[in-house]
């Protein structure tokens, strides 16, 4: 009989062996982790938000098989800040990246300090495989690309975007670039070498996400997949265009289109982890890393009031939806205020041993709050610092909002008054003191730029007549 049992228990642990590495089912204690990064979506252009003219079955399949935030914020309302703040779970000024970096291939200080500890550093201290795909735009120089930044593999590009069709990707390197937006035409990356590539750029990020997913199915993963739509210029496949005959304007139609590719690919990374007995034990992030900048690339930020580079809500309020169905109960709805601050806290505490974070983090983990063991609000307040414009905001959880534009003070409700009307903004200067207060004391913590921005091209030049050459490797 105890030879009868112990063949038993060798024969089950010897399946679940087997059957682990084909990837059918998921042992990992640590959950996989992929954040998927939409560029310049407009808060009202998911289906989850409302959108009715542009379908997205599997960007709302994250909600509803999870949570779906209704007040979602993110650091900044341009991307490169936004992204450093998210990638770091520190607001961005604190390291003075205050600023839309240049694409300077030569300058170490252009981009995400190396005194800064990526996500995918954290992670690896815990034996995550860790891999990025798609926009950067943390830094052009050697030191400062995703490989050298916690990643163990990288396909993408390193600007702050990029042109969708392969047969525009003419220049071979970033020292073939002459002018700013050049690096729109160079030739993706894969780790450190430039590669031919075919097919249109968010398929080819959507392919390389599932092709991840398959390569590390045995070993939790972290993957961070920054999509470039839908961000200009804008451009689509027929494939995609044929989908929105309906739509009259050519621009929003282009736009659909992109967001229609993305959402996709999408569906094909959930696909891949459901074939793969992995989609129990993932979380799942979406969210766009700002509010859409409708003029440019016809985005809907809803009634939101203003868009991309706006301390206004439709600046920095977006869409956001978390799944894990291993510890989120799908069809949640959570409705005090979060930020993207809190993707960094998040993952970093569902690892099998405690990370040490090199430096102290803004986020929270927002589990205990999600599941019900936390019943306060995760944050008290949110602060945003444009410095260059001399403008900042400051909420409260509880809805009041202060911000300062040209000088300007606007006190609003956000509970009642959500789209920032002027006519029905508040006087109470008591409680405008108060928030003050708070942000002055914020703004004391914080660092002064560190680098140039994209209002200062023609400056970086002259001080930089060296900006695309080749360094002598002698």
């Amino acid at each position: 009989m105890k030879v009868s049992l112990f063949s038993s228990l060798v024969s089950v642990f010897g399946l679940l062996f087997l059957t682990a590495q084909d990837g059918r089912i998921n042992l990992q204690s640590q959950p996989n982790i992929i954040v998927i990064l939409a560029d310049d979506l407009g808060y009202a252009d998911v289906g989850f938000n409302g959108c009715r003219d542009i379908p997205t079955p599997n960007i709302d399949k994250i909600a509803s098989q999870g949570v779906k935030f209704t007040e979602a914020y993110v650091s900044y309302p341009v991307c490169g800040p936004s992204r450093a703040g998210l990638i770091t779970g520190r607001y961005q000024d604190r390291f003075g990246f205050g600023r839309n970096p240049l694409f300077a291939p030569n300058d170490v200080e252009m981009g995400l300090p190396l005194s800064e500890e990526t996500l995918a550093d954290a992670l690896k201290k815990s034996d995550y495989k860790t891999i990025a795909l798609g926009k950067w735009h943390l830094g052009a120089h050697e030191s400062l690309r995703p490989n050298n930044r916690g990643f163990d593999e990288f396909f993408g590009f390193l600007s702050g975007g990029h042109s969708y069709f392969p047969e525009e990707w003419t220049l071979s390197n970033e020292y073939e670039v002459k002018a700013q937006f050049d690096p729109y035409r160079t030739k993706l990356l894969r780790n450190n070498e430039r590669i031919e590539e075919h097919d249109y750029l968010t398929d080819a990020l959507s392919r390389e996400a599932v092709a991840y997913i398959d390569q590390y199915r045995s070993e939790p993963f972290f993957i961070y997949l920054a999509y470039n739509a839908p961000h200009t210029p804008l451009q689509a496949t027929q494939q995609y265009l044929d989908r929105f005959n309906h739509i009259e304007d050519t621009k929003r139609k282009t736009y659909a289109a992109m967001v229609s590719a993305m959402d996709d690919g999408i569906g094909l990374v959930l696909d891949q982890l459901e074939k793969l007995g992995l989609k129990e034990n993932t979380i799942i992030y979406f969210l766009s890393d700002n509010g859409g900048p409708e003029y440019h690339n016809a985005s809907d930020n809803g009634i939101l009031r203003g868009g991309k580079s706006d301390l206004f809500e439709g600046g920095i309020r977006v869409p956001f939806a978390m799944m894990w169905p291993k510890k989120i109960k799908p069809n949640s709805v959570y409705d005090n205020p979060i930020i993207a601050l809190d993707i960094f806290a998040t993952s970093i505490a569902q690892s099998k041993q405690p990370i040490k974070t090199l430096n102290t983090i803004d986020g929270v983990n927002l589990i205990p709050y999600l599941n019900g063991d936390i019943k306060t609000a995760p944050h008290n307040y949110f602060f945003w610092r444009k410095f260059d414009h001399n403008q900042f905001a400051v909420r409260h959880t509880d809805g009041y909002k202060l911000i300062n534009a040209k000088s300007n003070q606007k006190l609003f409700n956000l509970s009642t008054n959500i789209s920032e009307d002027n006519t029905s903004a508040e006087v109470n200067t008591q409680l405008q003191k108060e928030l003050l207060k708070h942000y002055n004391n914020w703004n004391n913590e914080l660092m002064n730029p560190t680098f140039l921005g994209l209002g200062s091209d023609d400056e970086y030049n002259a001080l930089n007549p060296n900006r695309f050459i080749k360094p002598n490797e002698d």
